[in-house]
């Protein structure tokens, strides 16, 4: 019998904040094809579950030691989720109030999460897409004297990534080579801060970038225009509505326009978000891997990449956050909450 075993983390922690970071690079074992070698970075080991957990805390504690964010003041942000939920576990380990707005087209899960962690969300219409939440949040701010979070313009977003995630990138395949590094965007933090680095440390390391197939805005070449303060002017005309929670807004965030202009991606891919659901339900089904719709988009992203790249290439896919934020979405869509005829079966033959 394996007994397992292990030496814990060597420290006790003040804080919960103290725990973001460090997550696994996991190999995959029946995902791929076989002349590669590929590995998935697994965000949800982050205390809330996801990869904005960096950015959140980085947001906060950069306000902090900057003086932008005085003790008690509410903070208020615009998020699709994740970056709610992170805010959310901040706010409540440092005693900022927090609302959040948040389009009332994302998943149940999310808000009523923030809203377990004290924050306060406020649903704007899907109609006004994600233009609507962040108008929303910034108009909140600027009426009630609040700290705005700014995540998609805010330079503590990438900064996090280029610090934390790819310093544990490199950690990890310091005796190994590294390939293609492939992941979608979001607010673009992590794309950018972890393209810097690899630009400098790693240059042969090619960097793939996943979008929705109906909302290619970096494949499309069109600039977004902005207002003078960086923010978006409008949504871009390439987004449509899509299926991946989390990815591509409709407009490109400042944060990732740093990538666009540093000519960090070596390819722009796009995906078709459906079939990056049926990823995701392969990946937690045959390598025990739970992720989202985003996680699995990606990873659908990697195989295609996979297919033809050279024999022994070691690939490395982000994967965001937890498929647990999607119960009430159609990833879960399939999975019945009752017993099929073989489970009632199986059932019956105990009787």
């Amino acid at each position: 019998m394996t007994i397992y075993k292990t030496d814990g983390r060597g420290r006790r922690y003040t804080d919960i904040v103290q725990t973001v970071g460090d997550t696994p690079c996991v190999r995959l074992n029946r995902t791929g094809p076989a002349h590669v070698s590929m590995f998935v970075k697994v965000e949800s080991f982050n205390p809330l579950s996801s990869v904005k957990d960096r950015l959140a805390l980085n947001i906060i504690e950069s306000a902090e030691r900057e003086g932008q964010l005085k003790p008690g003041q509410t903070v208020v942000e615009a998020t699709s989720g994740n970056t709610g939920i992170g805010l959310a576990m901040v706010c409540a380990a440092k005693g900022y109030p927090l609302v959040i707005t948040m389009a009332e087209s994302f998943s149940i899960e999310r808000r009523r999460l923030m809203r377990f962690l004290g924050a306060k969300v406020v649903l704007t219409p899907k109609e006004e897409r994600g233009i609507g939440m962040y108008d929303a949040a910034k108009k909140l701010a600027a009426d009630n004297g609040w700290f705005f979070a700014g995540q998609f313009e805010n330079a503590a977003n990438a900064d996090i990534h280029e610090s934390t995630t790819a310093r544990e990138i490199l950690a990890d395949f310091e005796d190994s080579p590294l390939d293609y590094w492939v992941t979608g965007y979001g607010t673009g933090g992590t794309v950018t801060g972890v393209a810097r680095a690899l630009r400098r440390e790693r240059p042969n390391c090619k960097i793939i970038v996943s979008e929705p197939h109906n909302a290619t805005l970096l494949g499309s070449g069109l600039p977004q225009e902005r207002n003078a303060d960086d923010s978006p002017n409008g949504s871009h005309p390439a987004w449509e509505p899509h299926v991946i929670q989390g990815w591509t807004p409709d407009f490109i965030p400042k944060v990732l326009q740093e990538g666009i202009d540093s000519a960090f991606f070596d390819e722009v891919r796009p995906v078709d978000g459906m079939k990056g659901m049926a990823m995701a339900q392969h990946l937690a089904a045959n390598e025990g891997i739970l992720t989202g719709v985003s996680g699995g988009s990606a990873l659908l992203t990697a195989v295609e990449v996979a297919e033809t790249a050279p024999e022994g290439s070691v690939i490395l896919v982000m994967l965001p956050d937890t498929g647990e934020r999607y119960l009430s979405t159609p990833l879960f869509e399939s999975i019945p909450a009752e017993m099929n005829d073989e489970e009632k079966a199986l059932f019956a033959s105990t009787r």
